[in-house]
């Protein structure tokens, strides 16, 4: 398969090139500045698939009542997650929590269609926690079932069990929270979660099956607490300071910021409880400052959307928050493609249009580098390839 007649965006930092990109067994067999006999894409711009770095494909916003809902409902309506994901463009997403194995497996064998897909199947928190689904009148909302491990986990010996227990359910990452969330039924955001040493255990016992830890983290005591554990990355950081940033690069870690949904919740979320859209609005207030600073500090900055808190297919919008920030255009896209790949241990396979890589190519009808909107446009996503197969295409 070849792609003609195309300009080049291919996630390095390079410059656009009109060119033609060459594709075979799923693979990017060659790239060149010739116009060649294949699919025209009329001078469209060619960019690497997108990664979003924390979504949740299990889930559809805030709804409490999904408990009513029989188990094989749940996963068929997902189904249509994974479609609006890919058709917007993102083409590989790391599940922040309750995508299970089966899950995985059914992408991989292209039951449907969907990203490629990372798991990290139960996120963890104690008792009282963020992903405690358990409220004050005593009615356990958190969704299990054979698969899918228990999130609550309290002292070092029950967390190391818990982190055995997730990667033996098939978790590619442990996901943690280190502090309270927006959406809590019984903290705050700066809430700490987890004693240094219950940190220090998770992520040696991840260590040692190979994971990296990603950590839930608004309040900088919890960000702060996920740093000297040693995670990979840190999800939100709302209330980062120029401490935590200077530690985060001193010692390689990420930073996925998730604007989209700190807006959402702030200004359109109606679903959520009152105290739920004060912490909301708490949040909202000071997550752009601390972004602005982290990114002048020089944190390496991942796309991140949480999407399924927010509606599934709208994934690139938070490319133009990153811009809002102080982001190029160009440092927006690698965010969400080259850095990605990196943050997601998959930079030799994806996140760039090059030799021998992955064929993930998505081409949009308008240049991104002039205005970064278009990408959220899906009108304007004119065609979605995955490992070489064409899933979209609107020519």
């Amino acid at each position: 398969m070849i792609l003609t007649n195309i300009n080049i965006i291919d996630g390095t930092g390079r410059e656009p090139y009109h060119g033609s990109i060459v594709i075979s067994k799923g693979k990017i067999k060659e790239i060149t500045t010739k116009k060649m006999e294949g699919i025209d894409l009329d001078d469209g711009y060619a960019l690497p698939g997108f990664i979003d770095a924390h979504v949740h494909l299990m889930m559809n916003g805030h709804d409490e009542r999904r408990i009513e809902k029989p188990l094989s409902l749940y996963f068929y309506e997902a189904i249509n997650n994974m479609r609006a994901t890919l058709d917007a463009g993102v083409t590989t997403v790391r599940d922040a929590g309750f995508a299970d194995l089966g899950v995985k497996l059914a992408a991989e064998k292209n039951l449907f269609p969907s990203p490629r897909i990372l798991i990290t199947v139960a996120p963890l928190s104690p008792t009282g926690g963020h992903f405690d689904g358990t409220y004050k009148s005593g009615i356990d909302t958190t969704f299990f079932y054979p698969g899918m491990p228990k999130t609550t986990c309290d002292g070092v010996d029950e967390v190391r069990k818990r982190v055995r227990e997730v990667i033996r359910a098939g978790a590619d990452f442990v996901k943690i929270a280190t502090s309270g969330g927006v959406l809590s039924p019984n903290d705050h955001p700066k809430d700490v979660q987890f004693s240094i040493e219950e940190l220090q255990a998770i992520v040696e016992e991840a260590k040692f099956r190979g994971k990296k830890v990603m950590a839930h983290a608004h309040g900088n005591k919890g960000i702060l607490n996920a740093i000297k554990a040693g995670v990979h990355s840190i999800e939100h950081g709302t209330f980062i300071d120029r401490k935590s940033c200077r530690l985060m690069i001193e010692r390689g870690i990420y930073l996925v910021p998730t604007f989209l949904v700190t807006r959402y919740n702030s200004k359109e979320n109606k679903d959520i409880p009152n105290y739920m859209k004060k912490q909301a609005k708490e949040i909202s207030k000071v997550h752009k400052e601390n972004m602005e600073l982290a990114y002048e500090e020089g944190v390496k900055m991942v796309m991140g959307t949480d999407s399924g808190v927010v509606k599934h297919g709208n994934n690139l919008k938070e490319l133009e928050y990153m811009c809002e920030i102080g982001m190029d255009p160009m440092e927006a896209i690698q965010s969400g493609t080259k850095v990605a790949a990196e943050c997601l241990l998959l930079e030799d396979k994806i996140g760039t249009i090059e030799k021998n890589k992955i064929a993930d190519i998505i081409v949009v009808k308008k240049n991104p580098l002039d205005d970064i909107s278009v990408l959220s446009d899906k009108e304007n996503i004119i065609l979605v390839m995955k490992e070489g197969k064409i899933y979209k295409k609107d020519i």
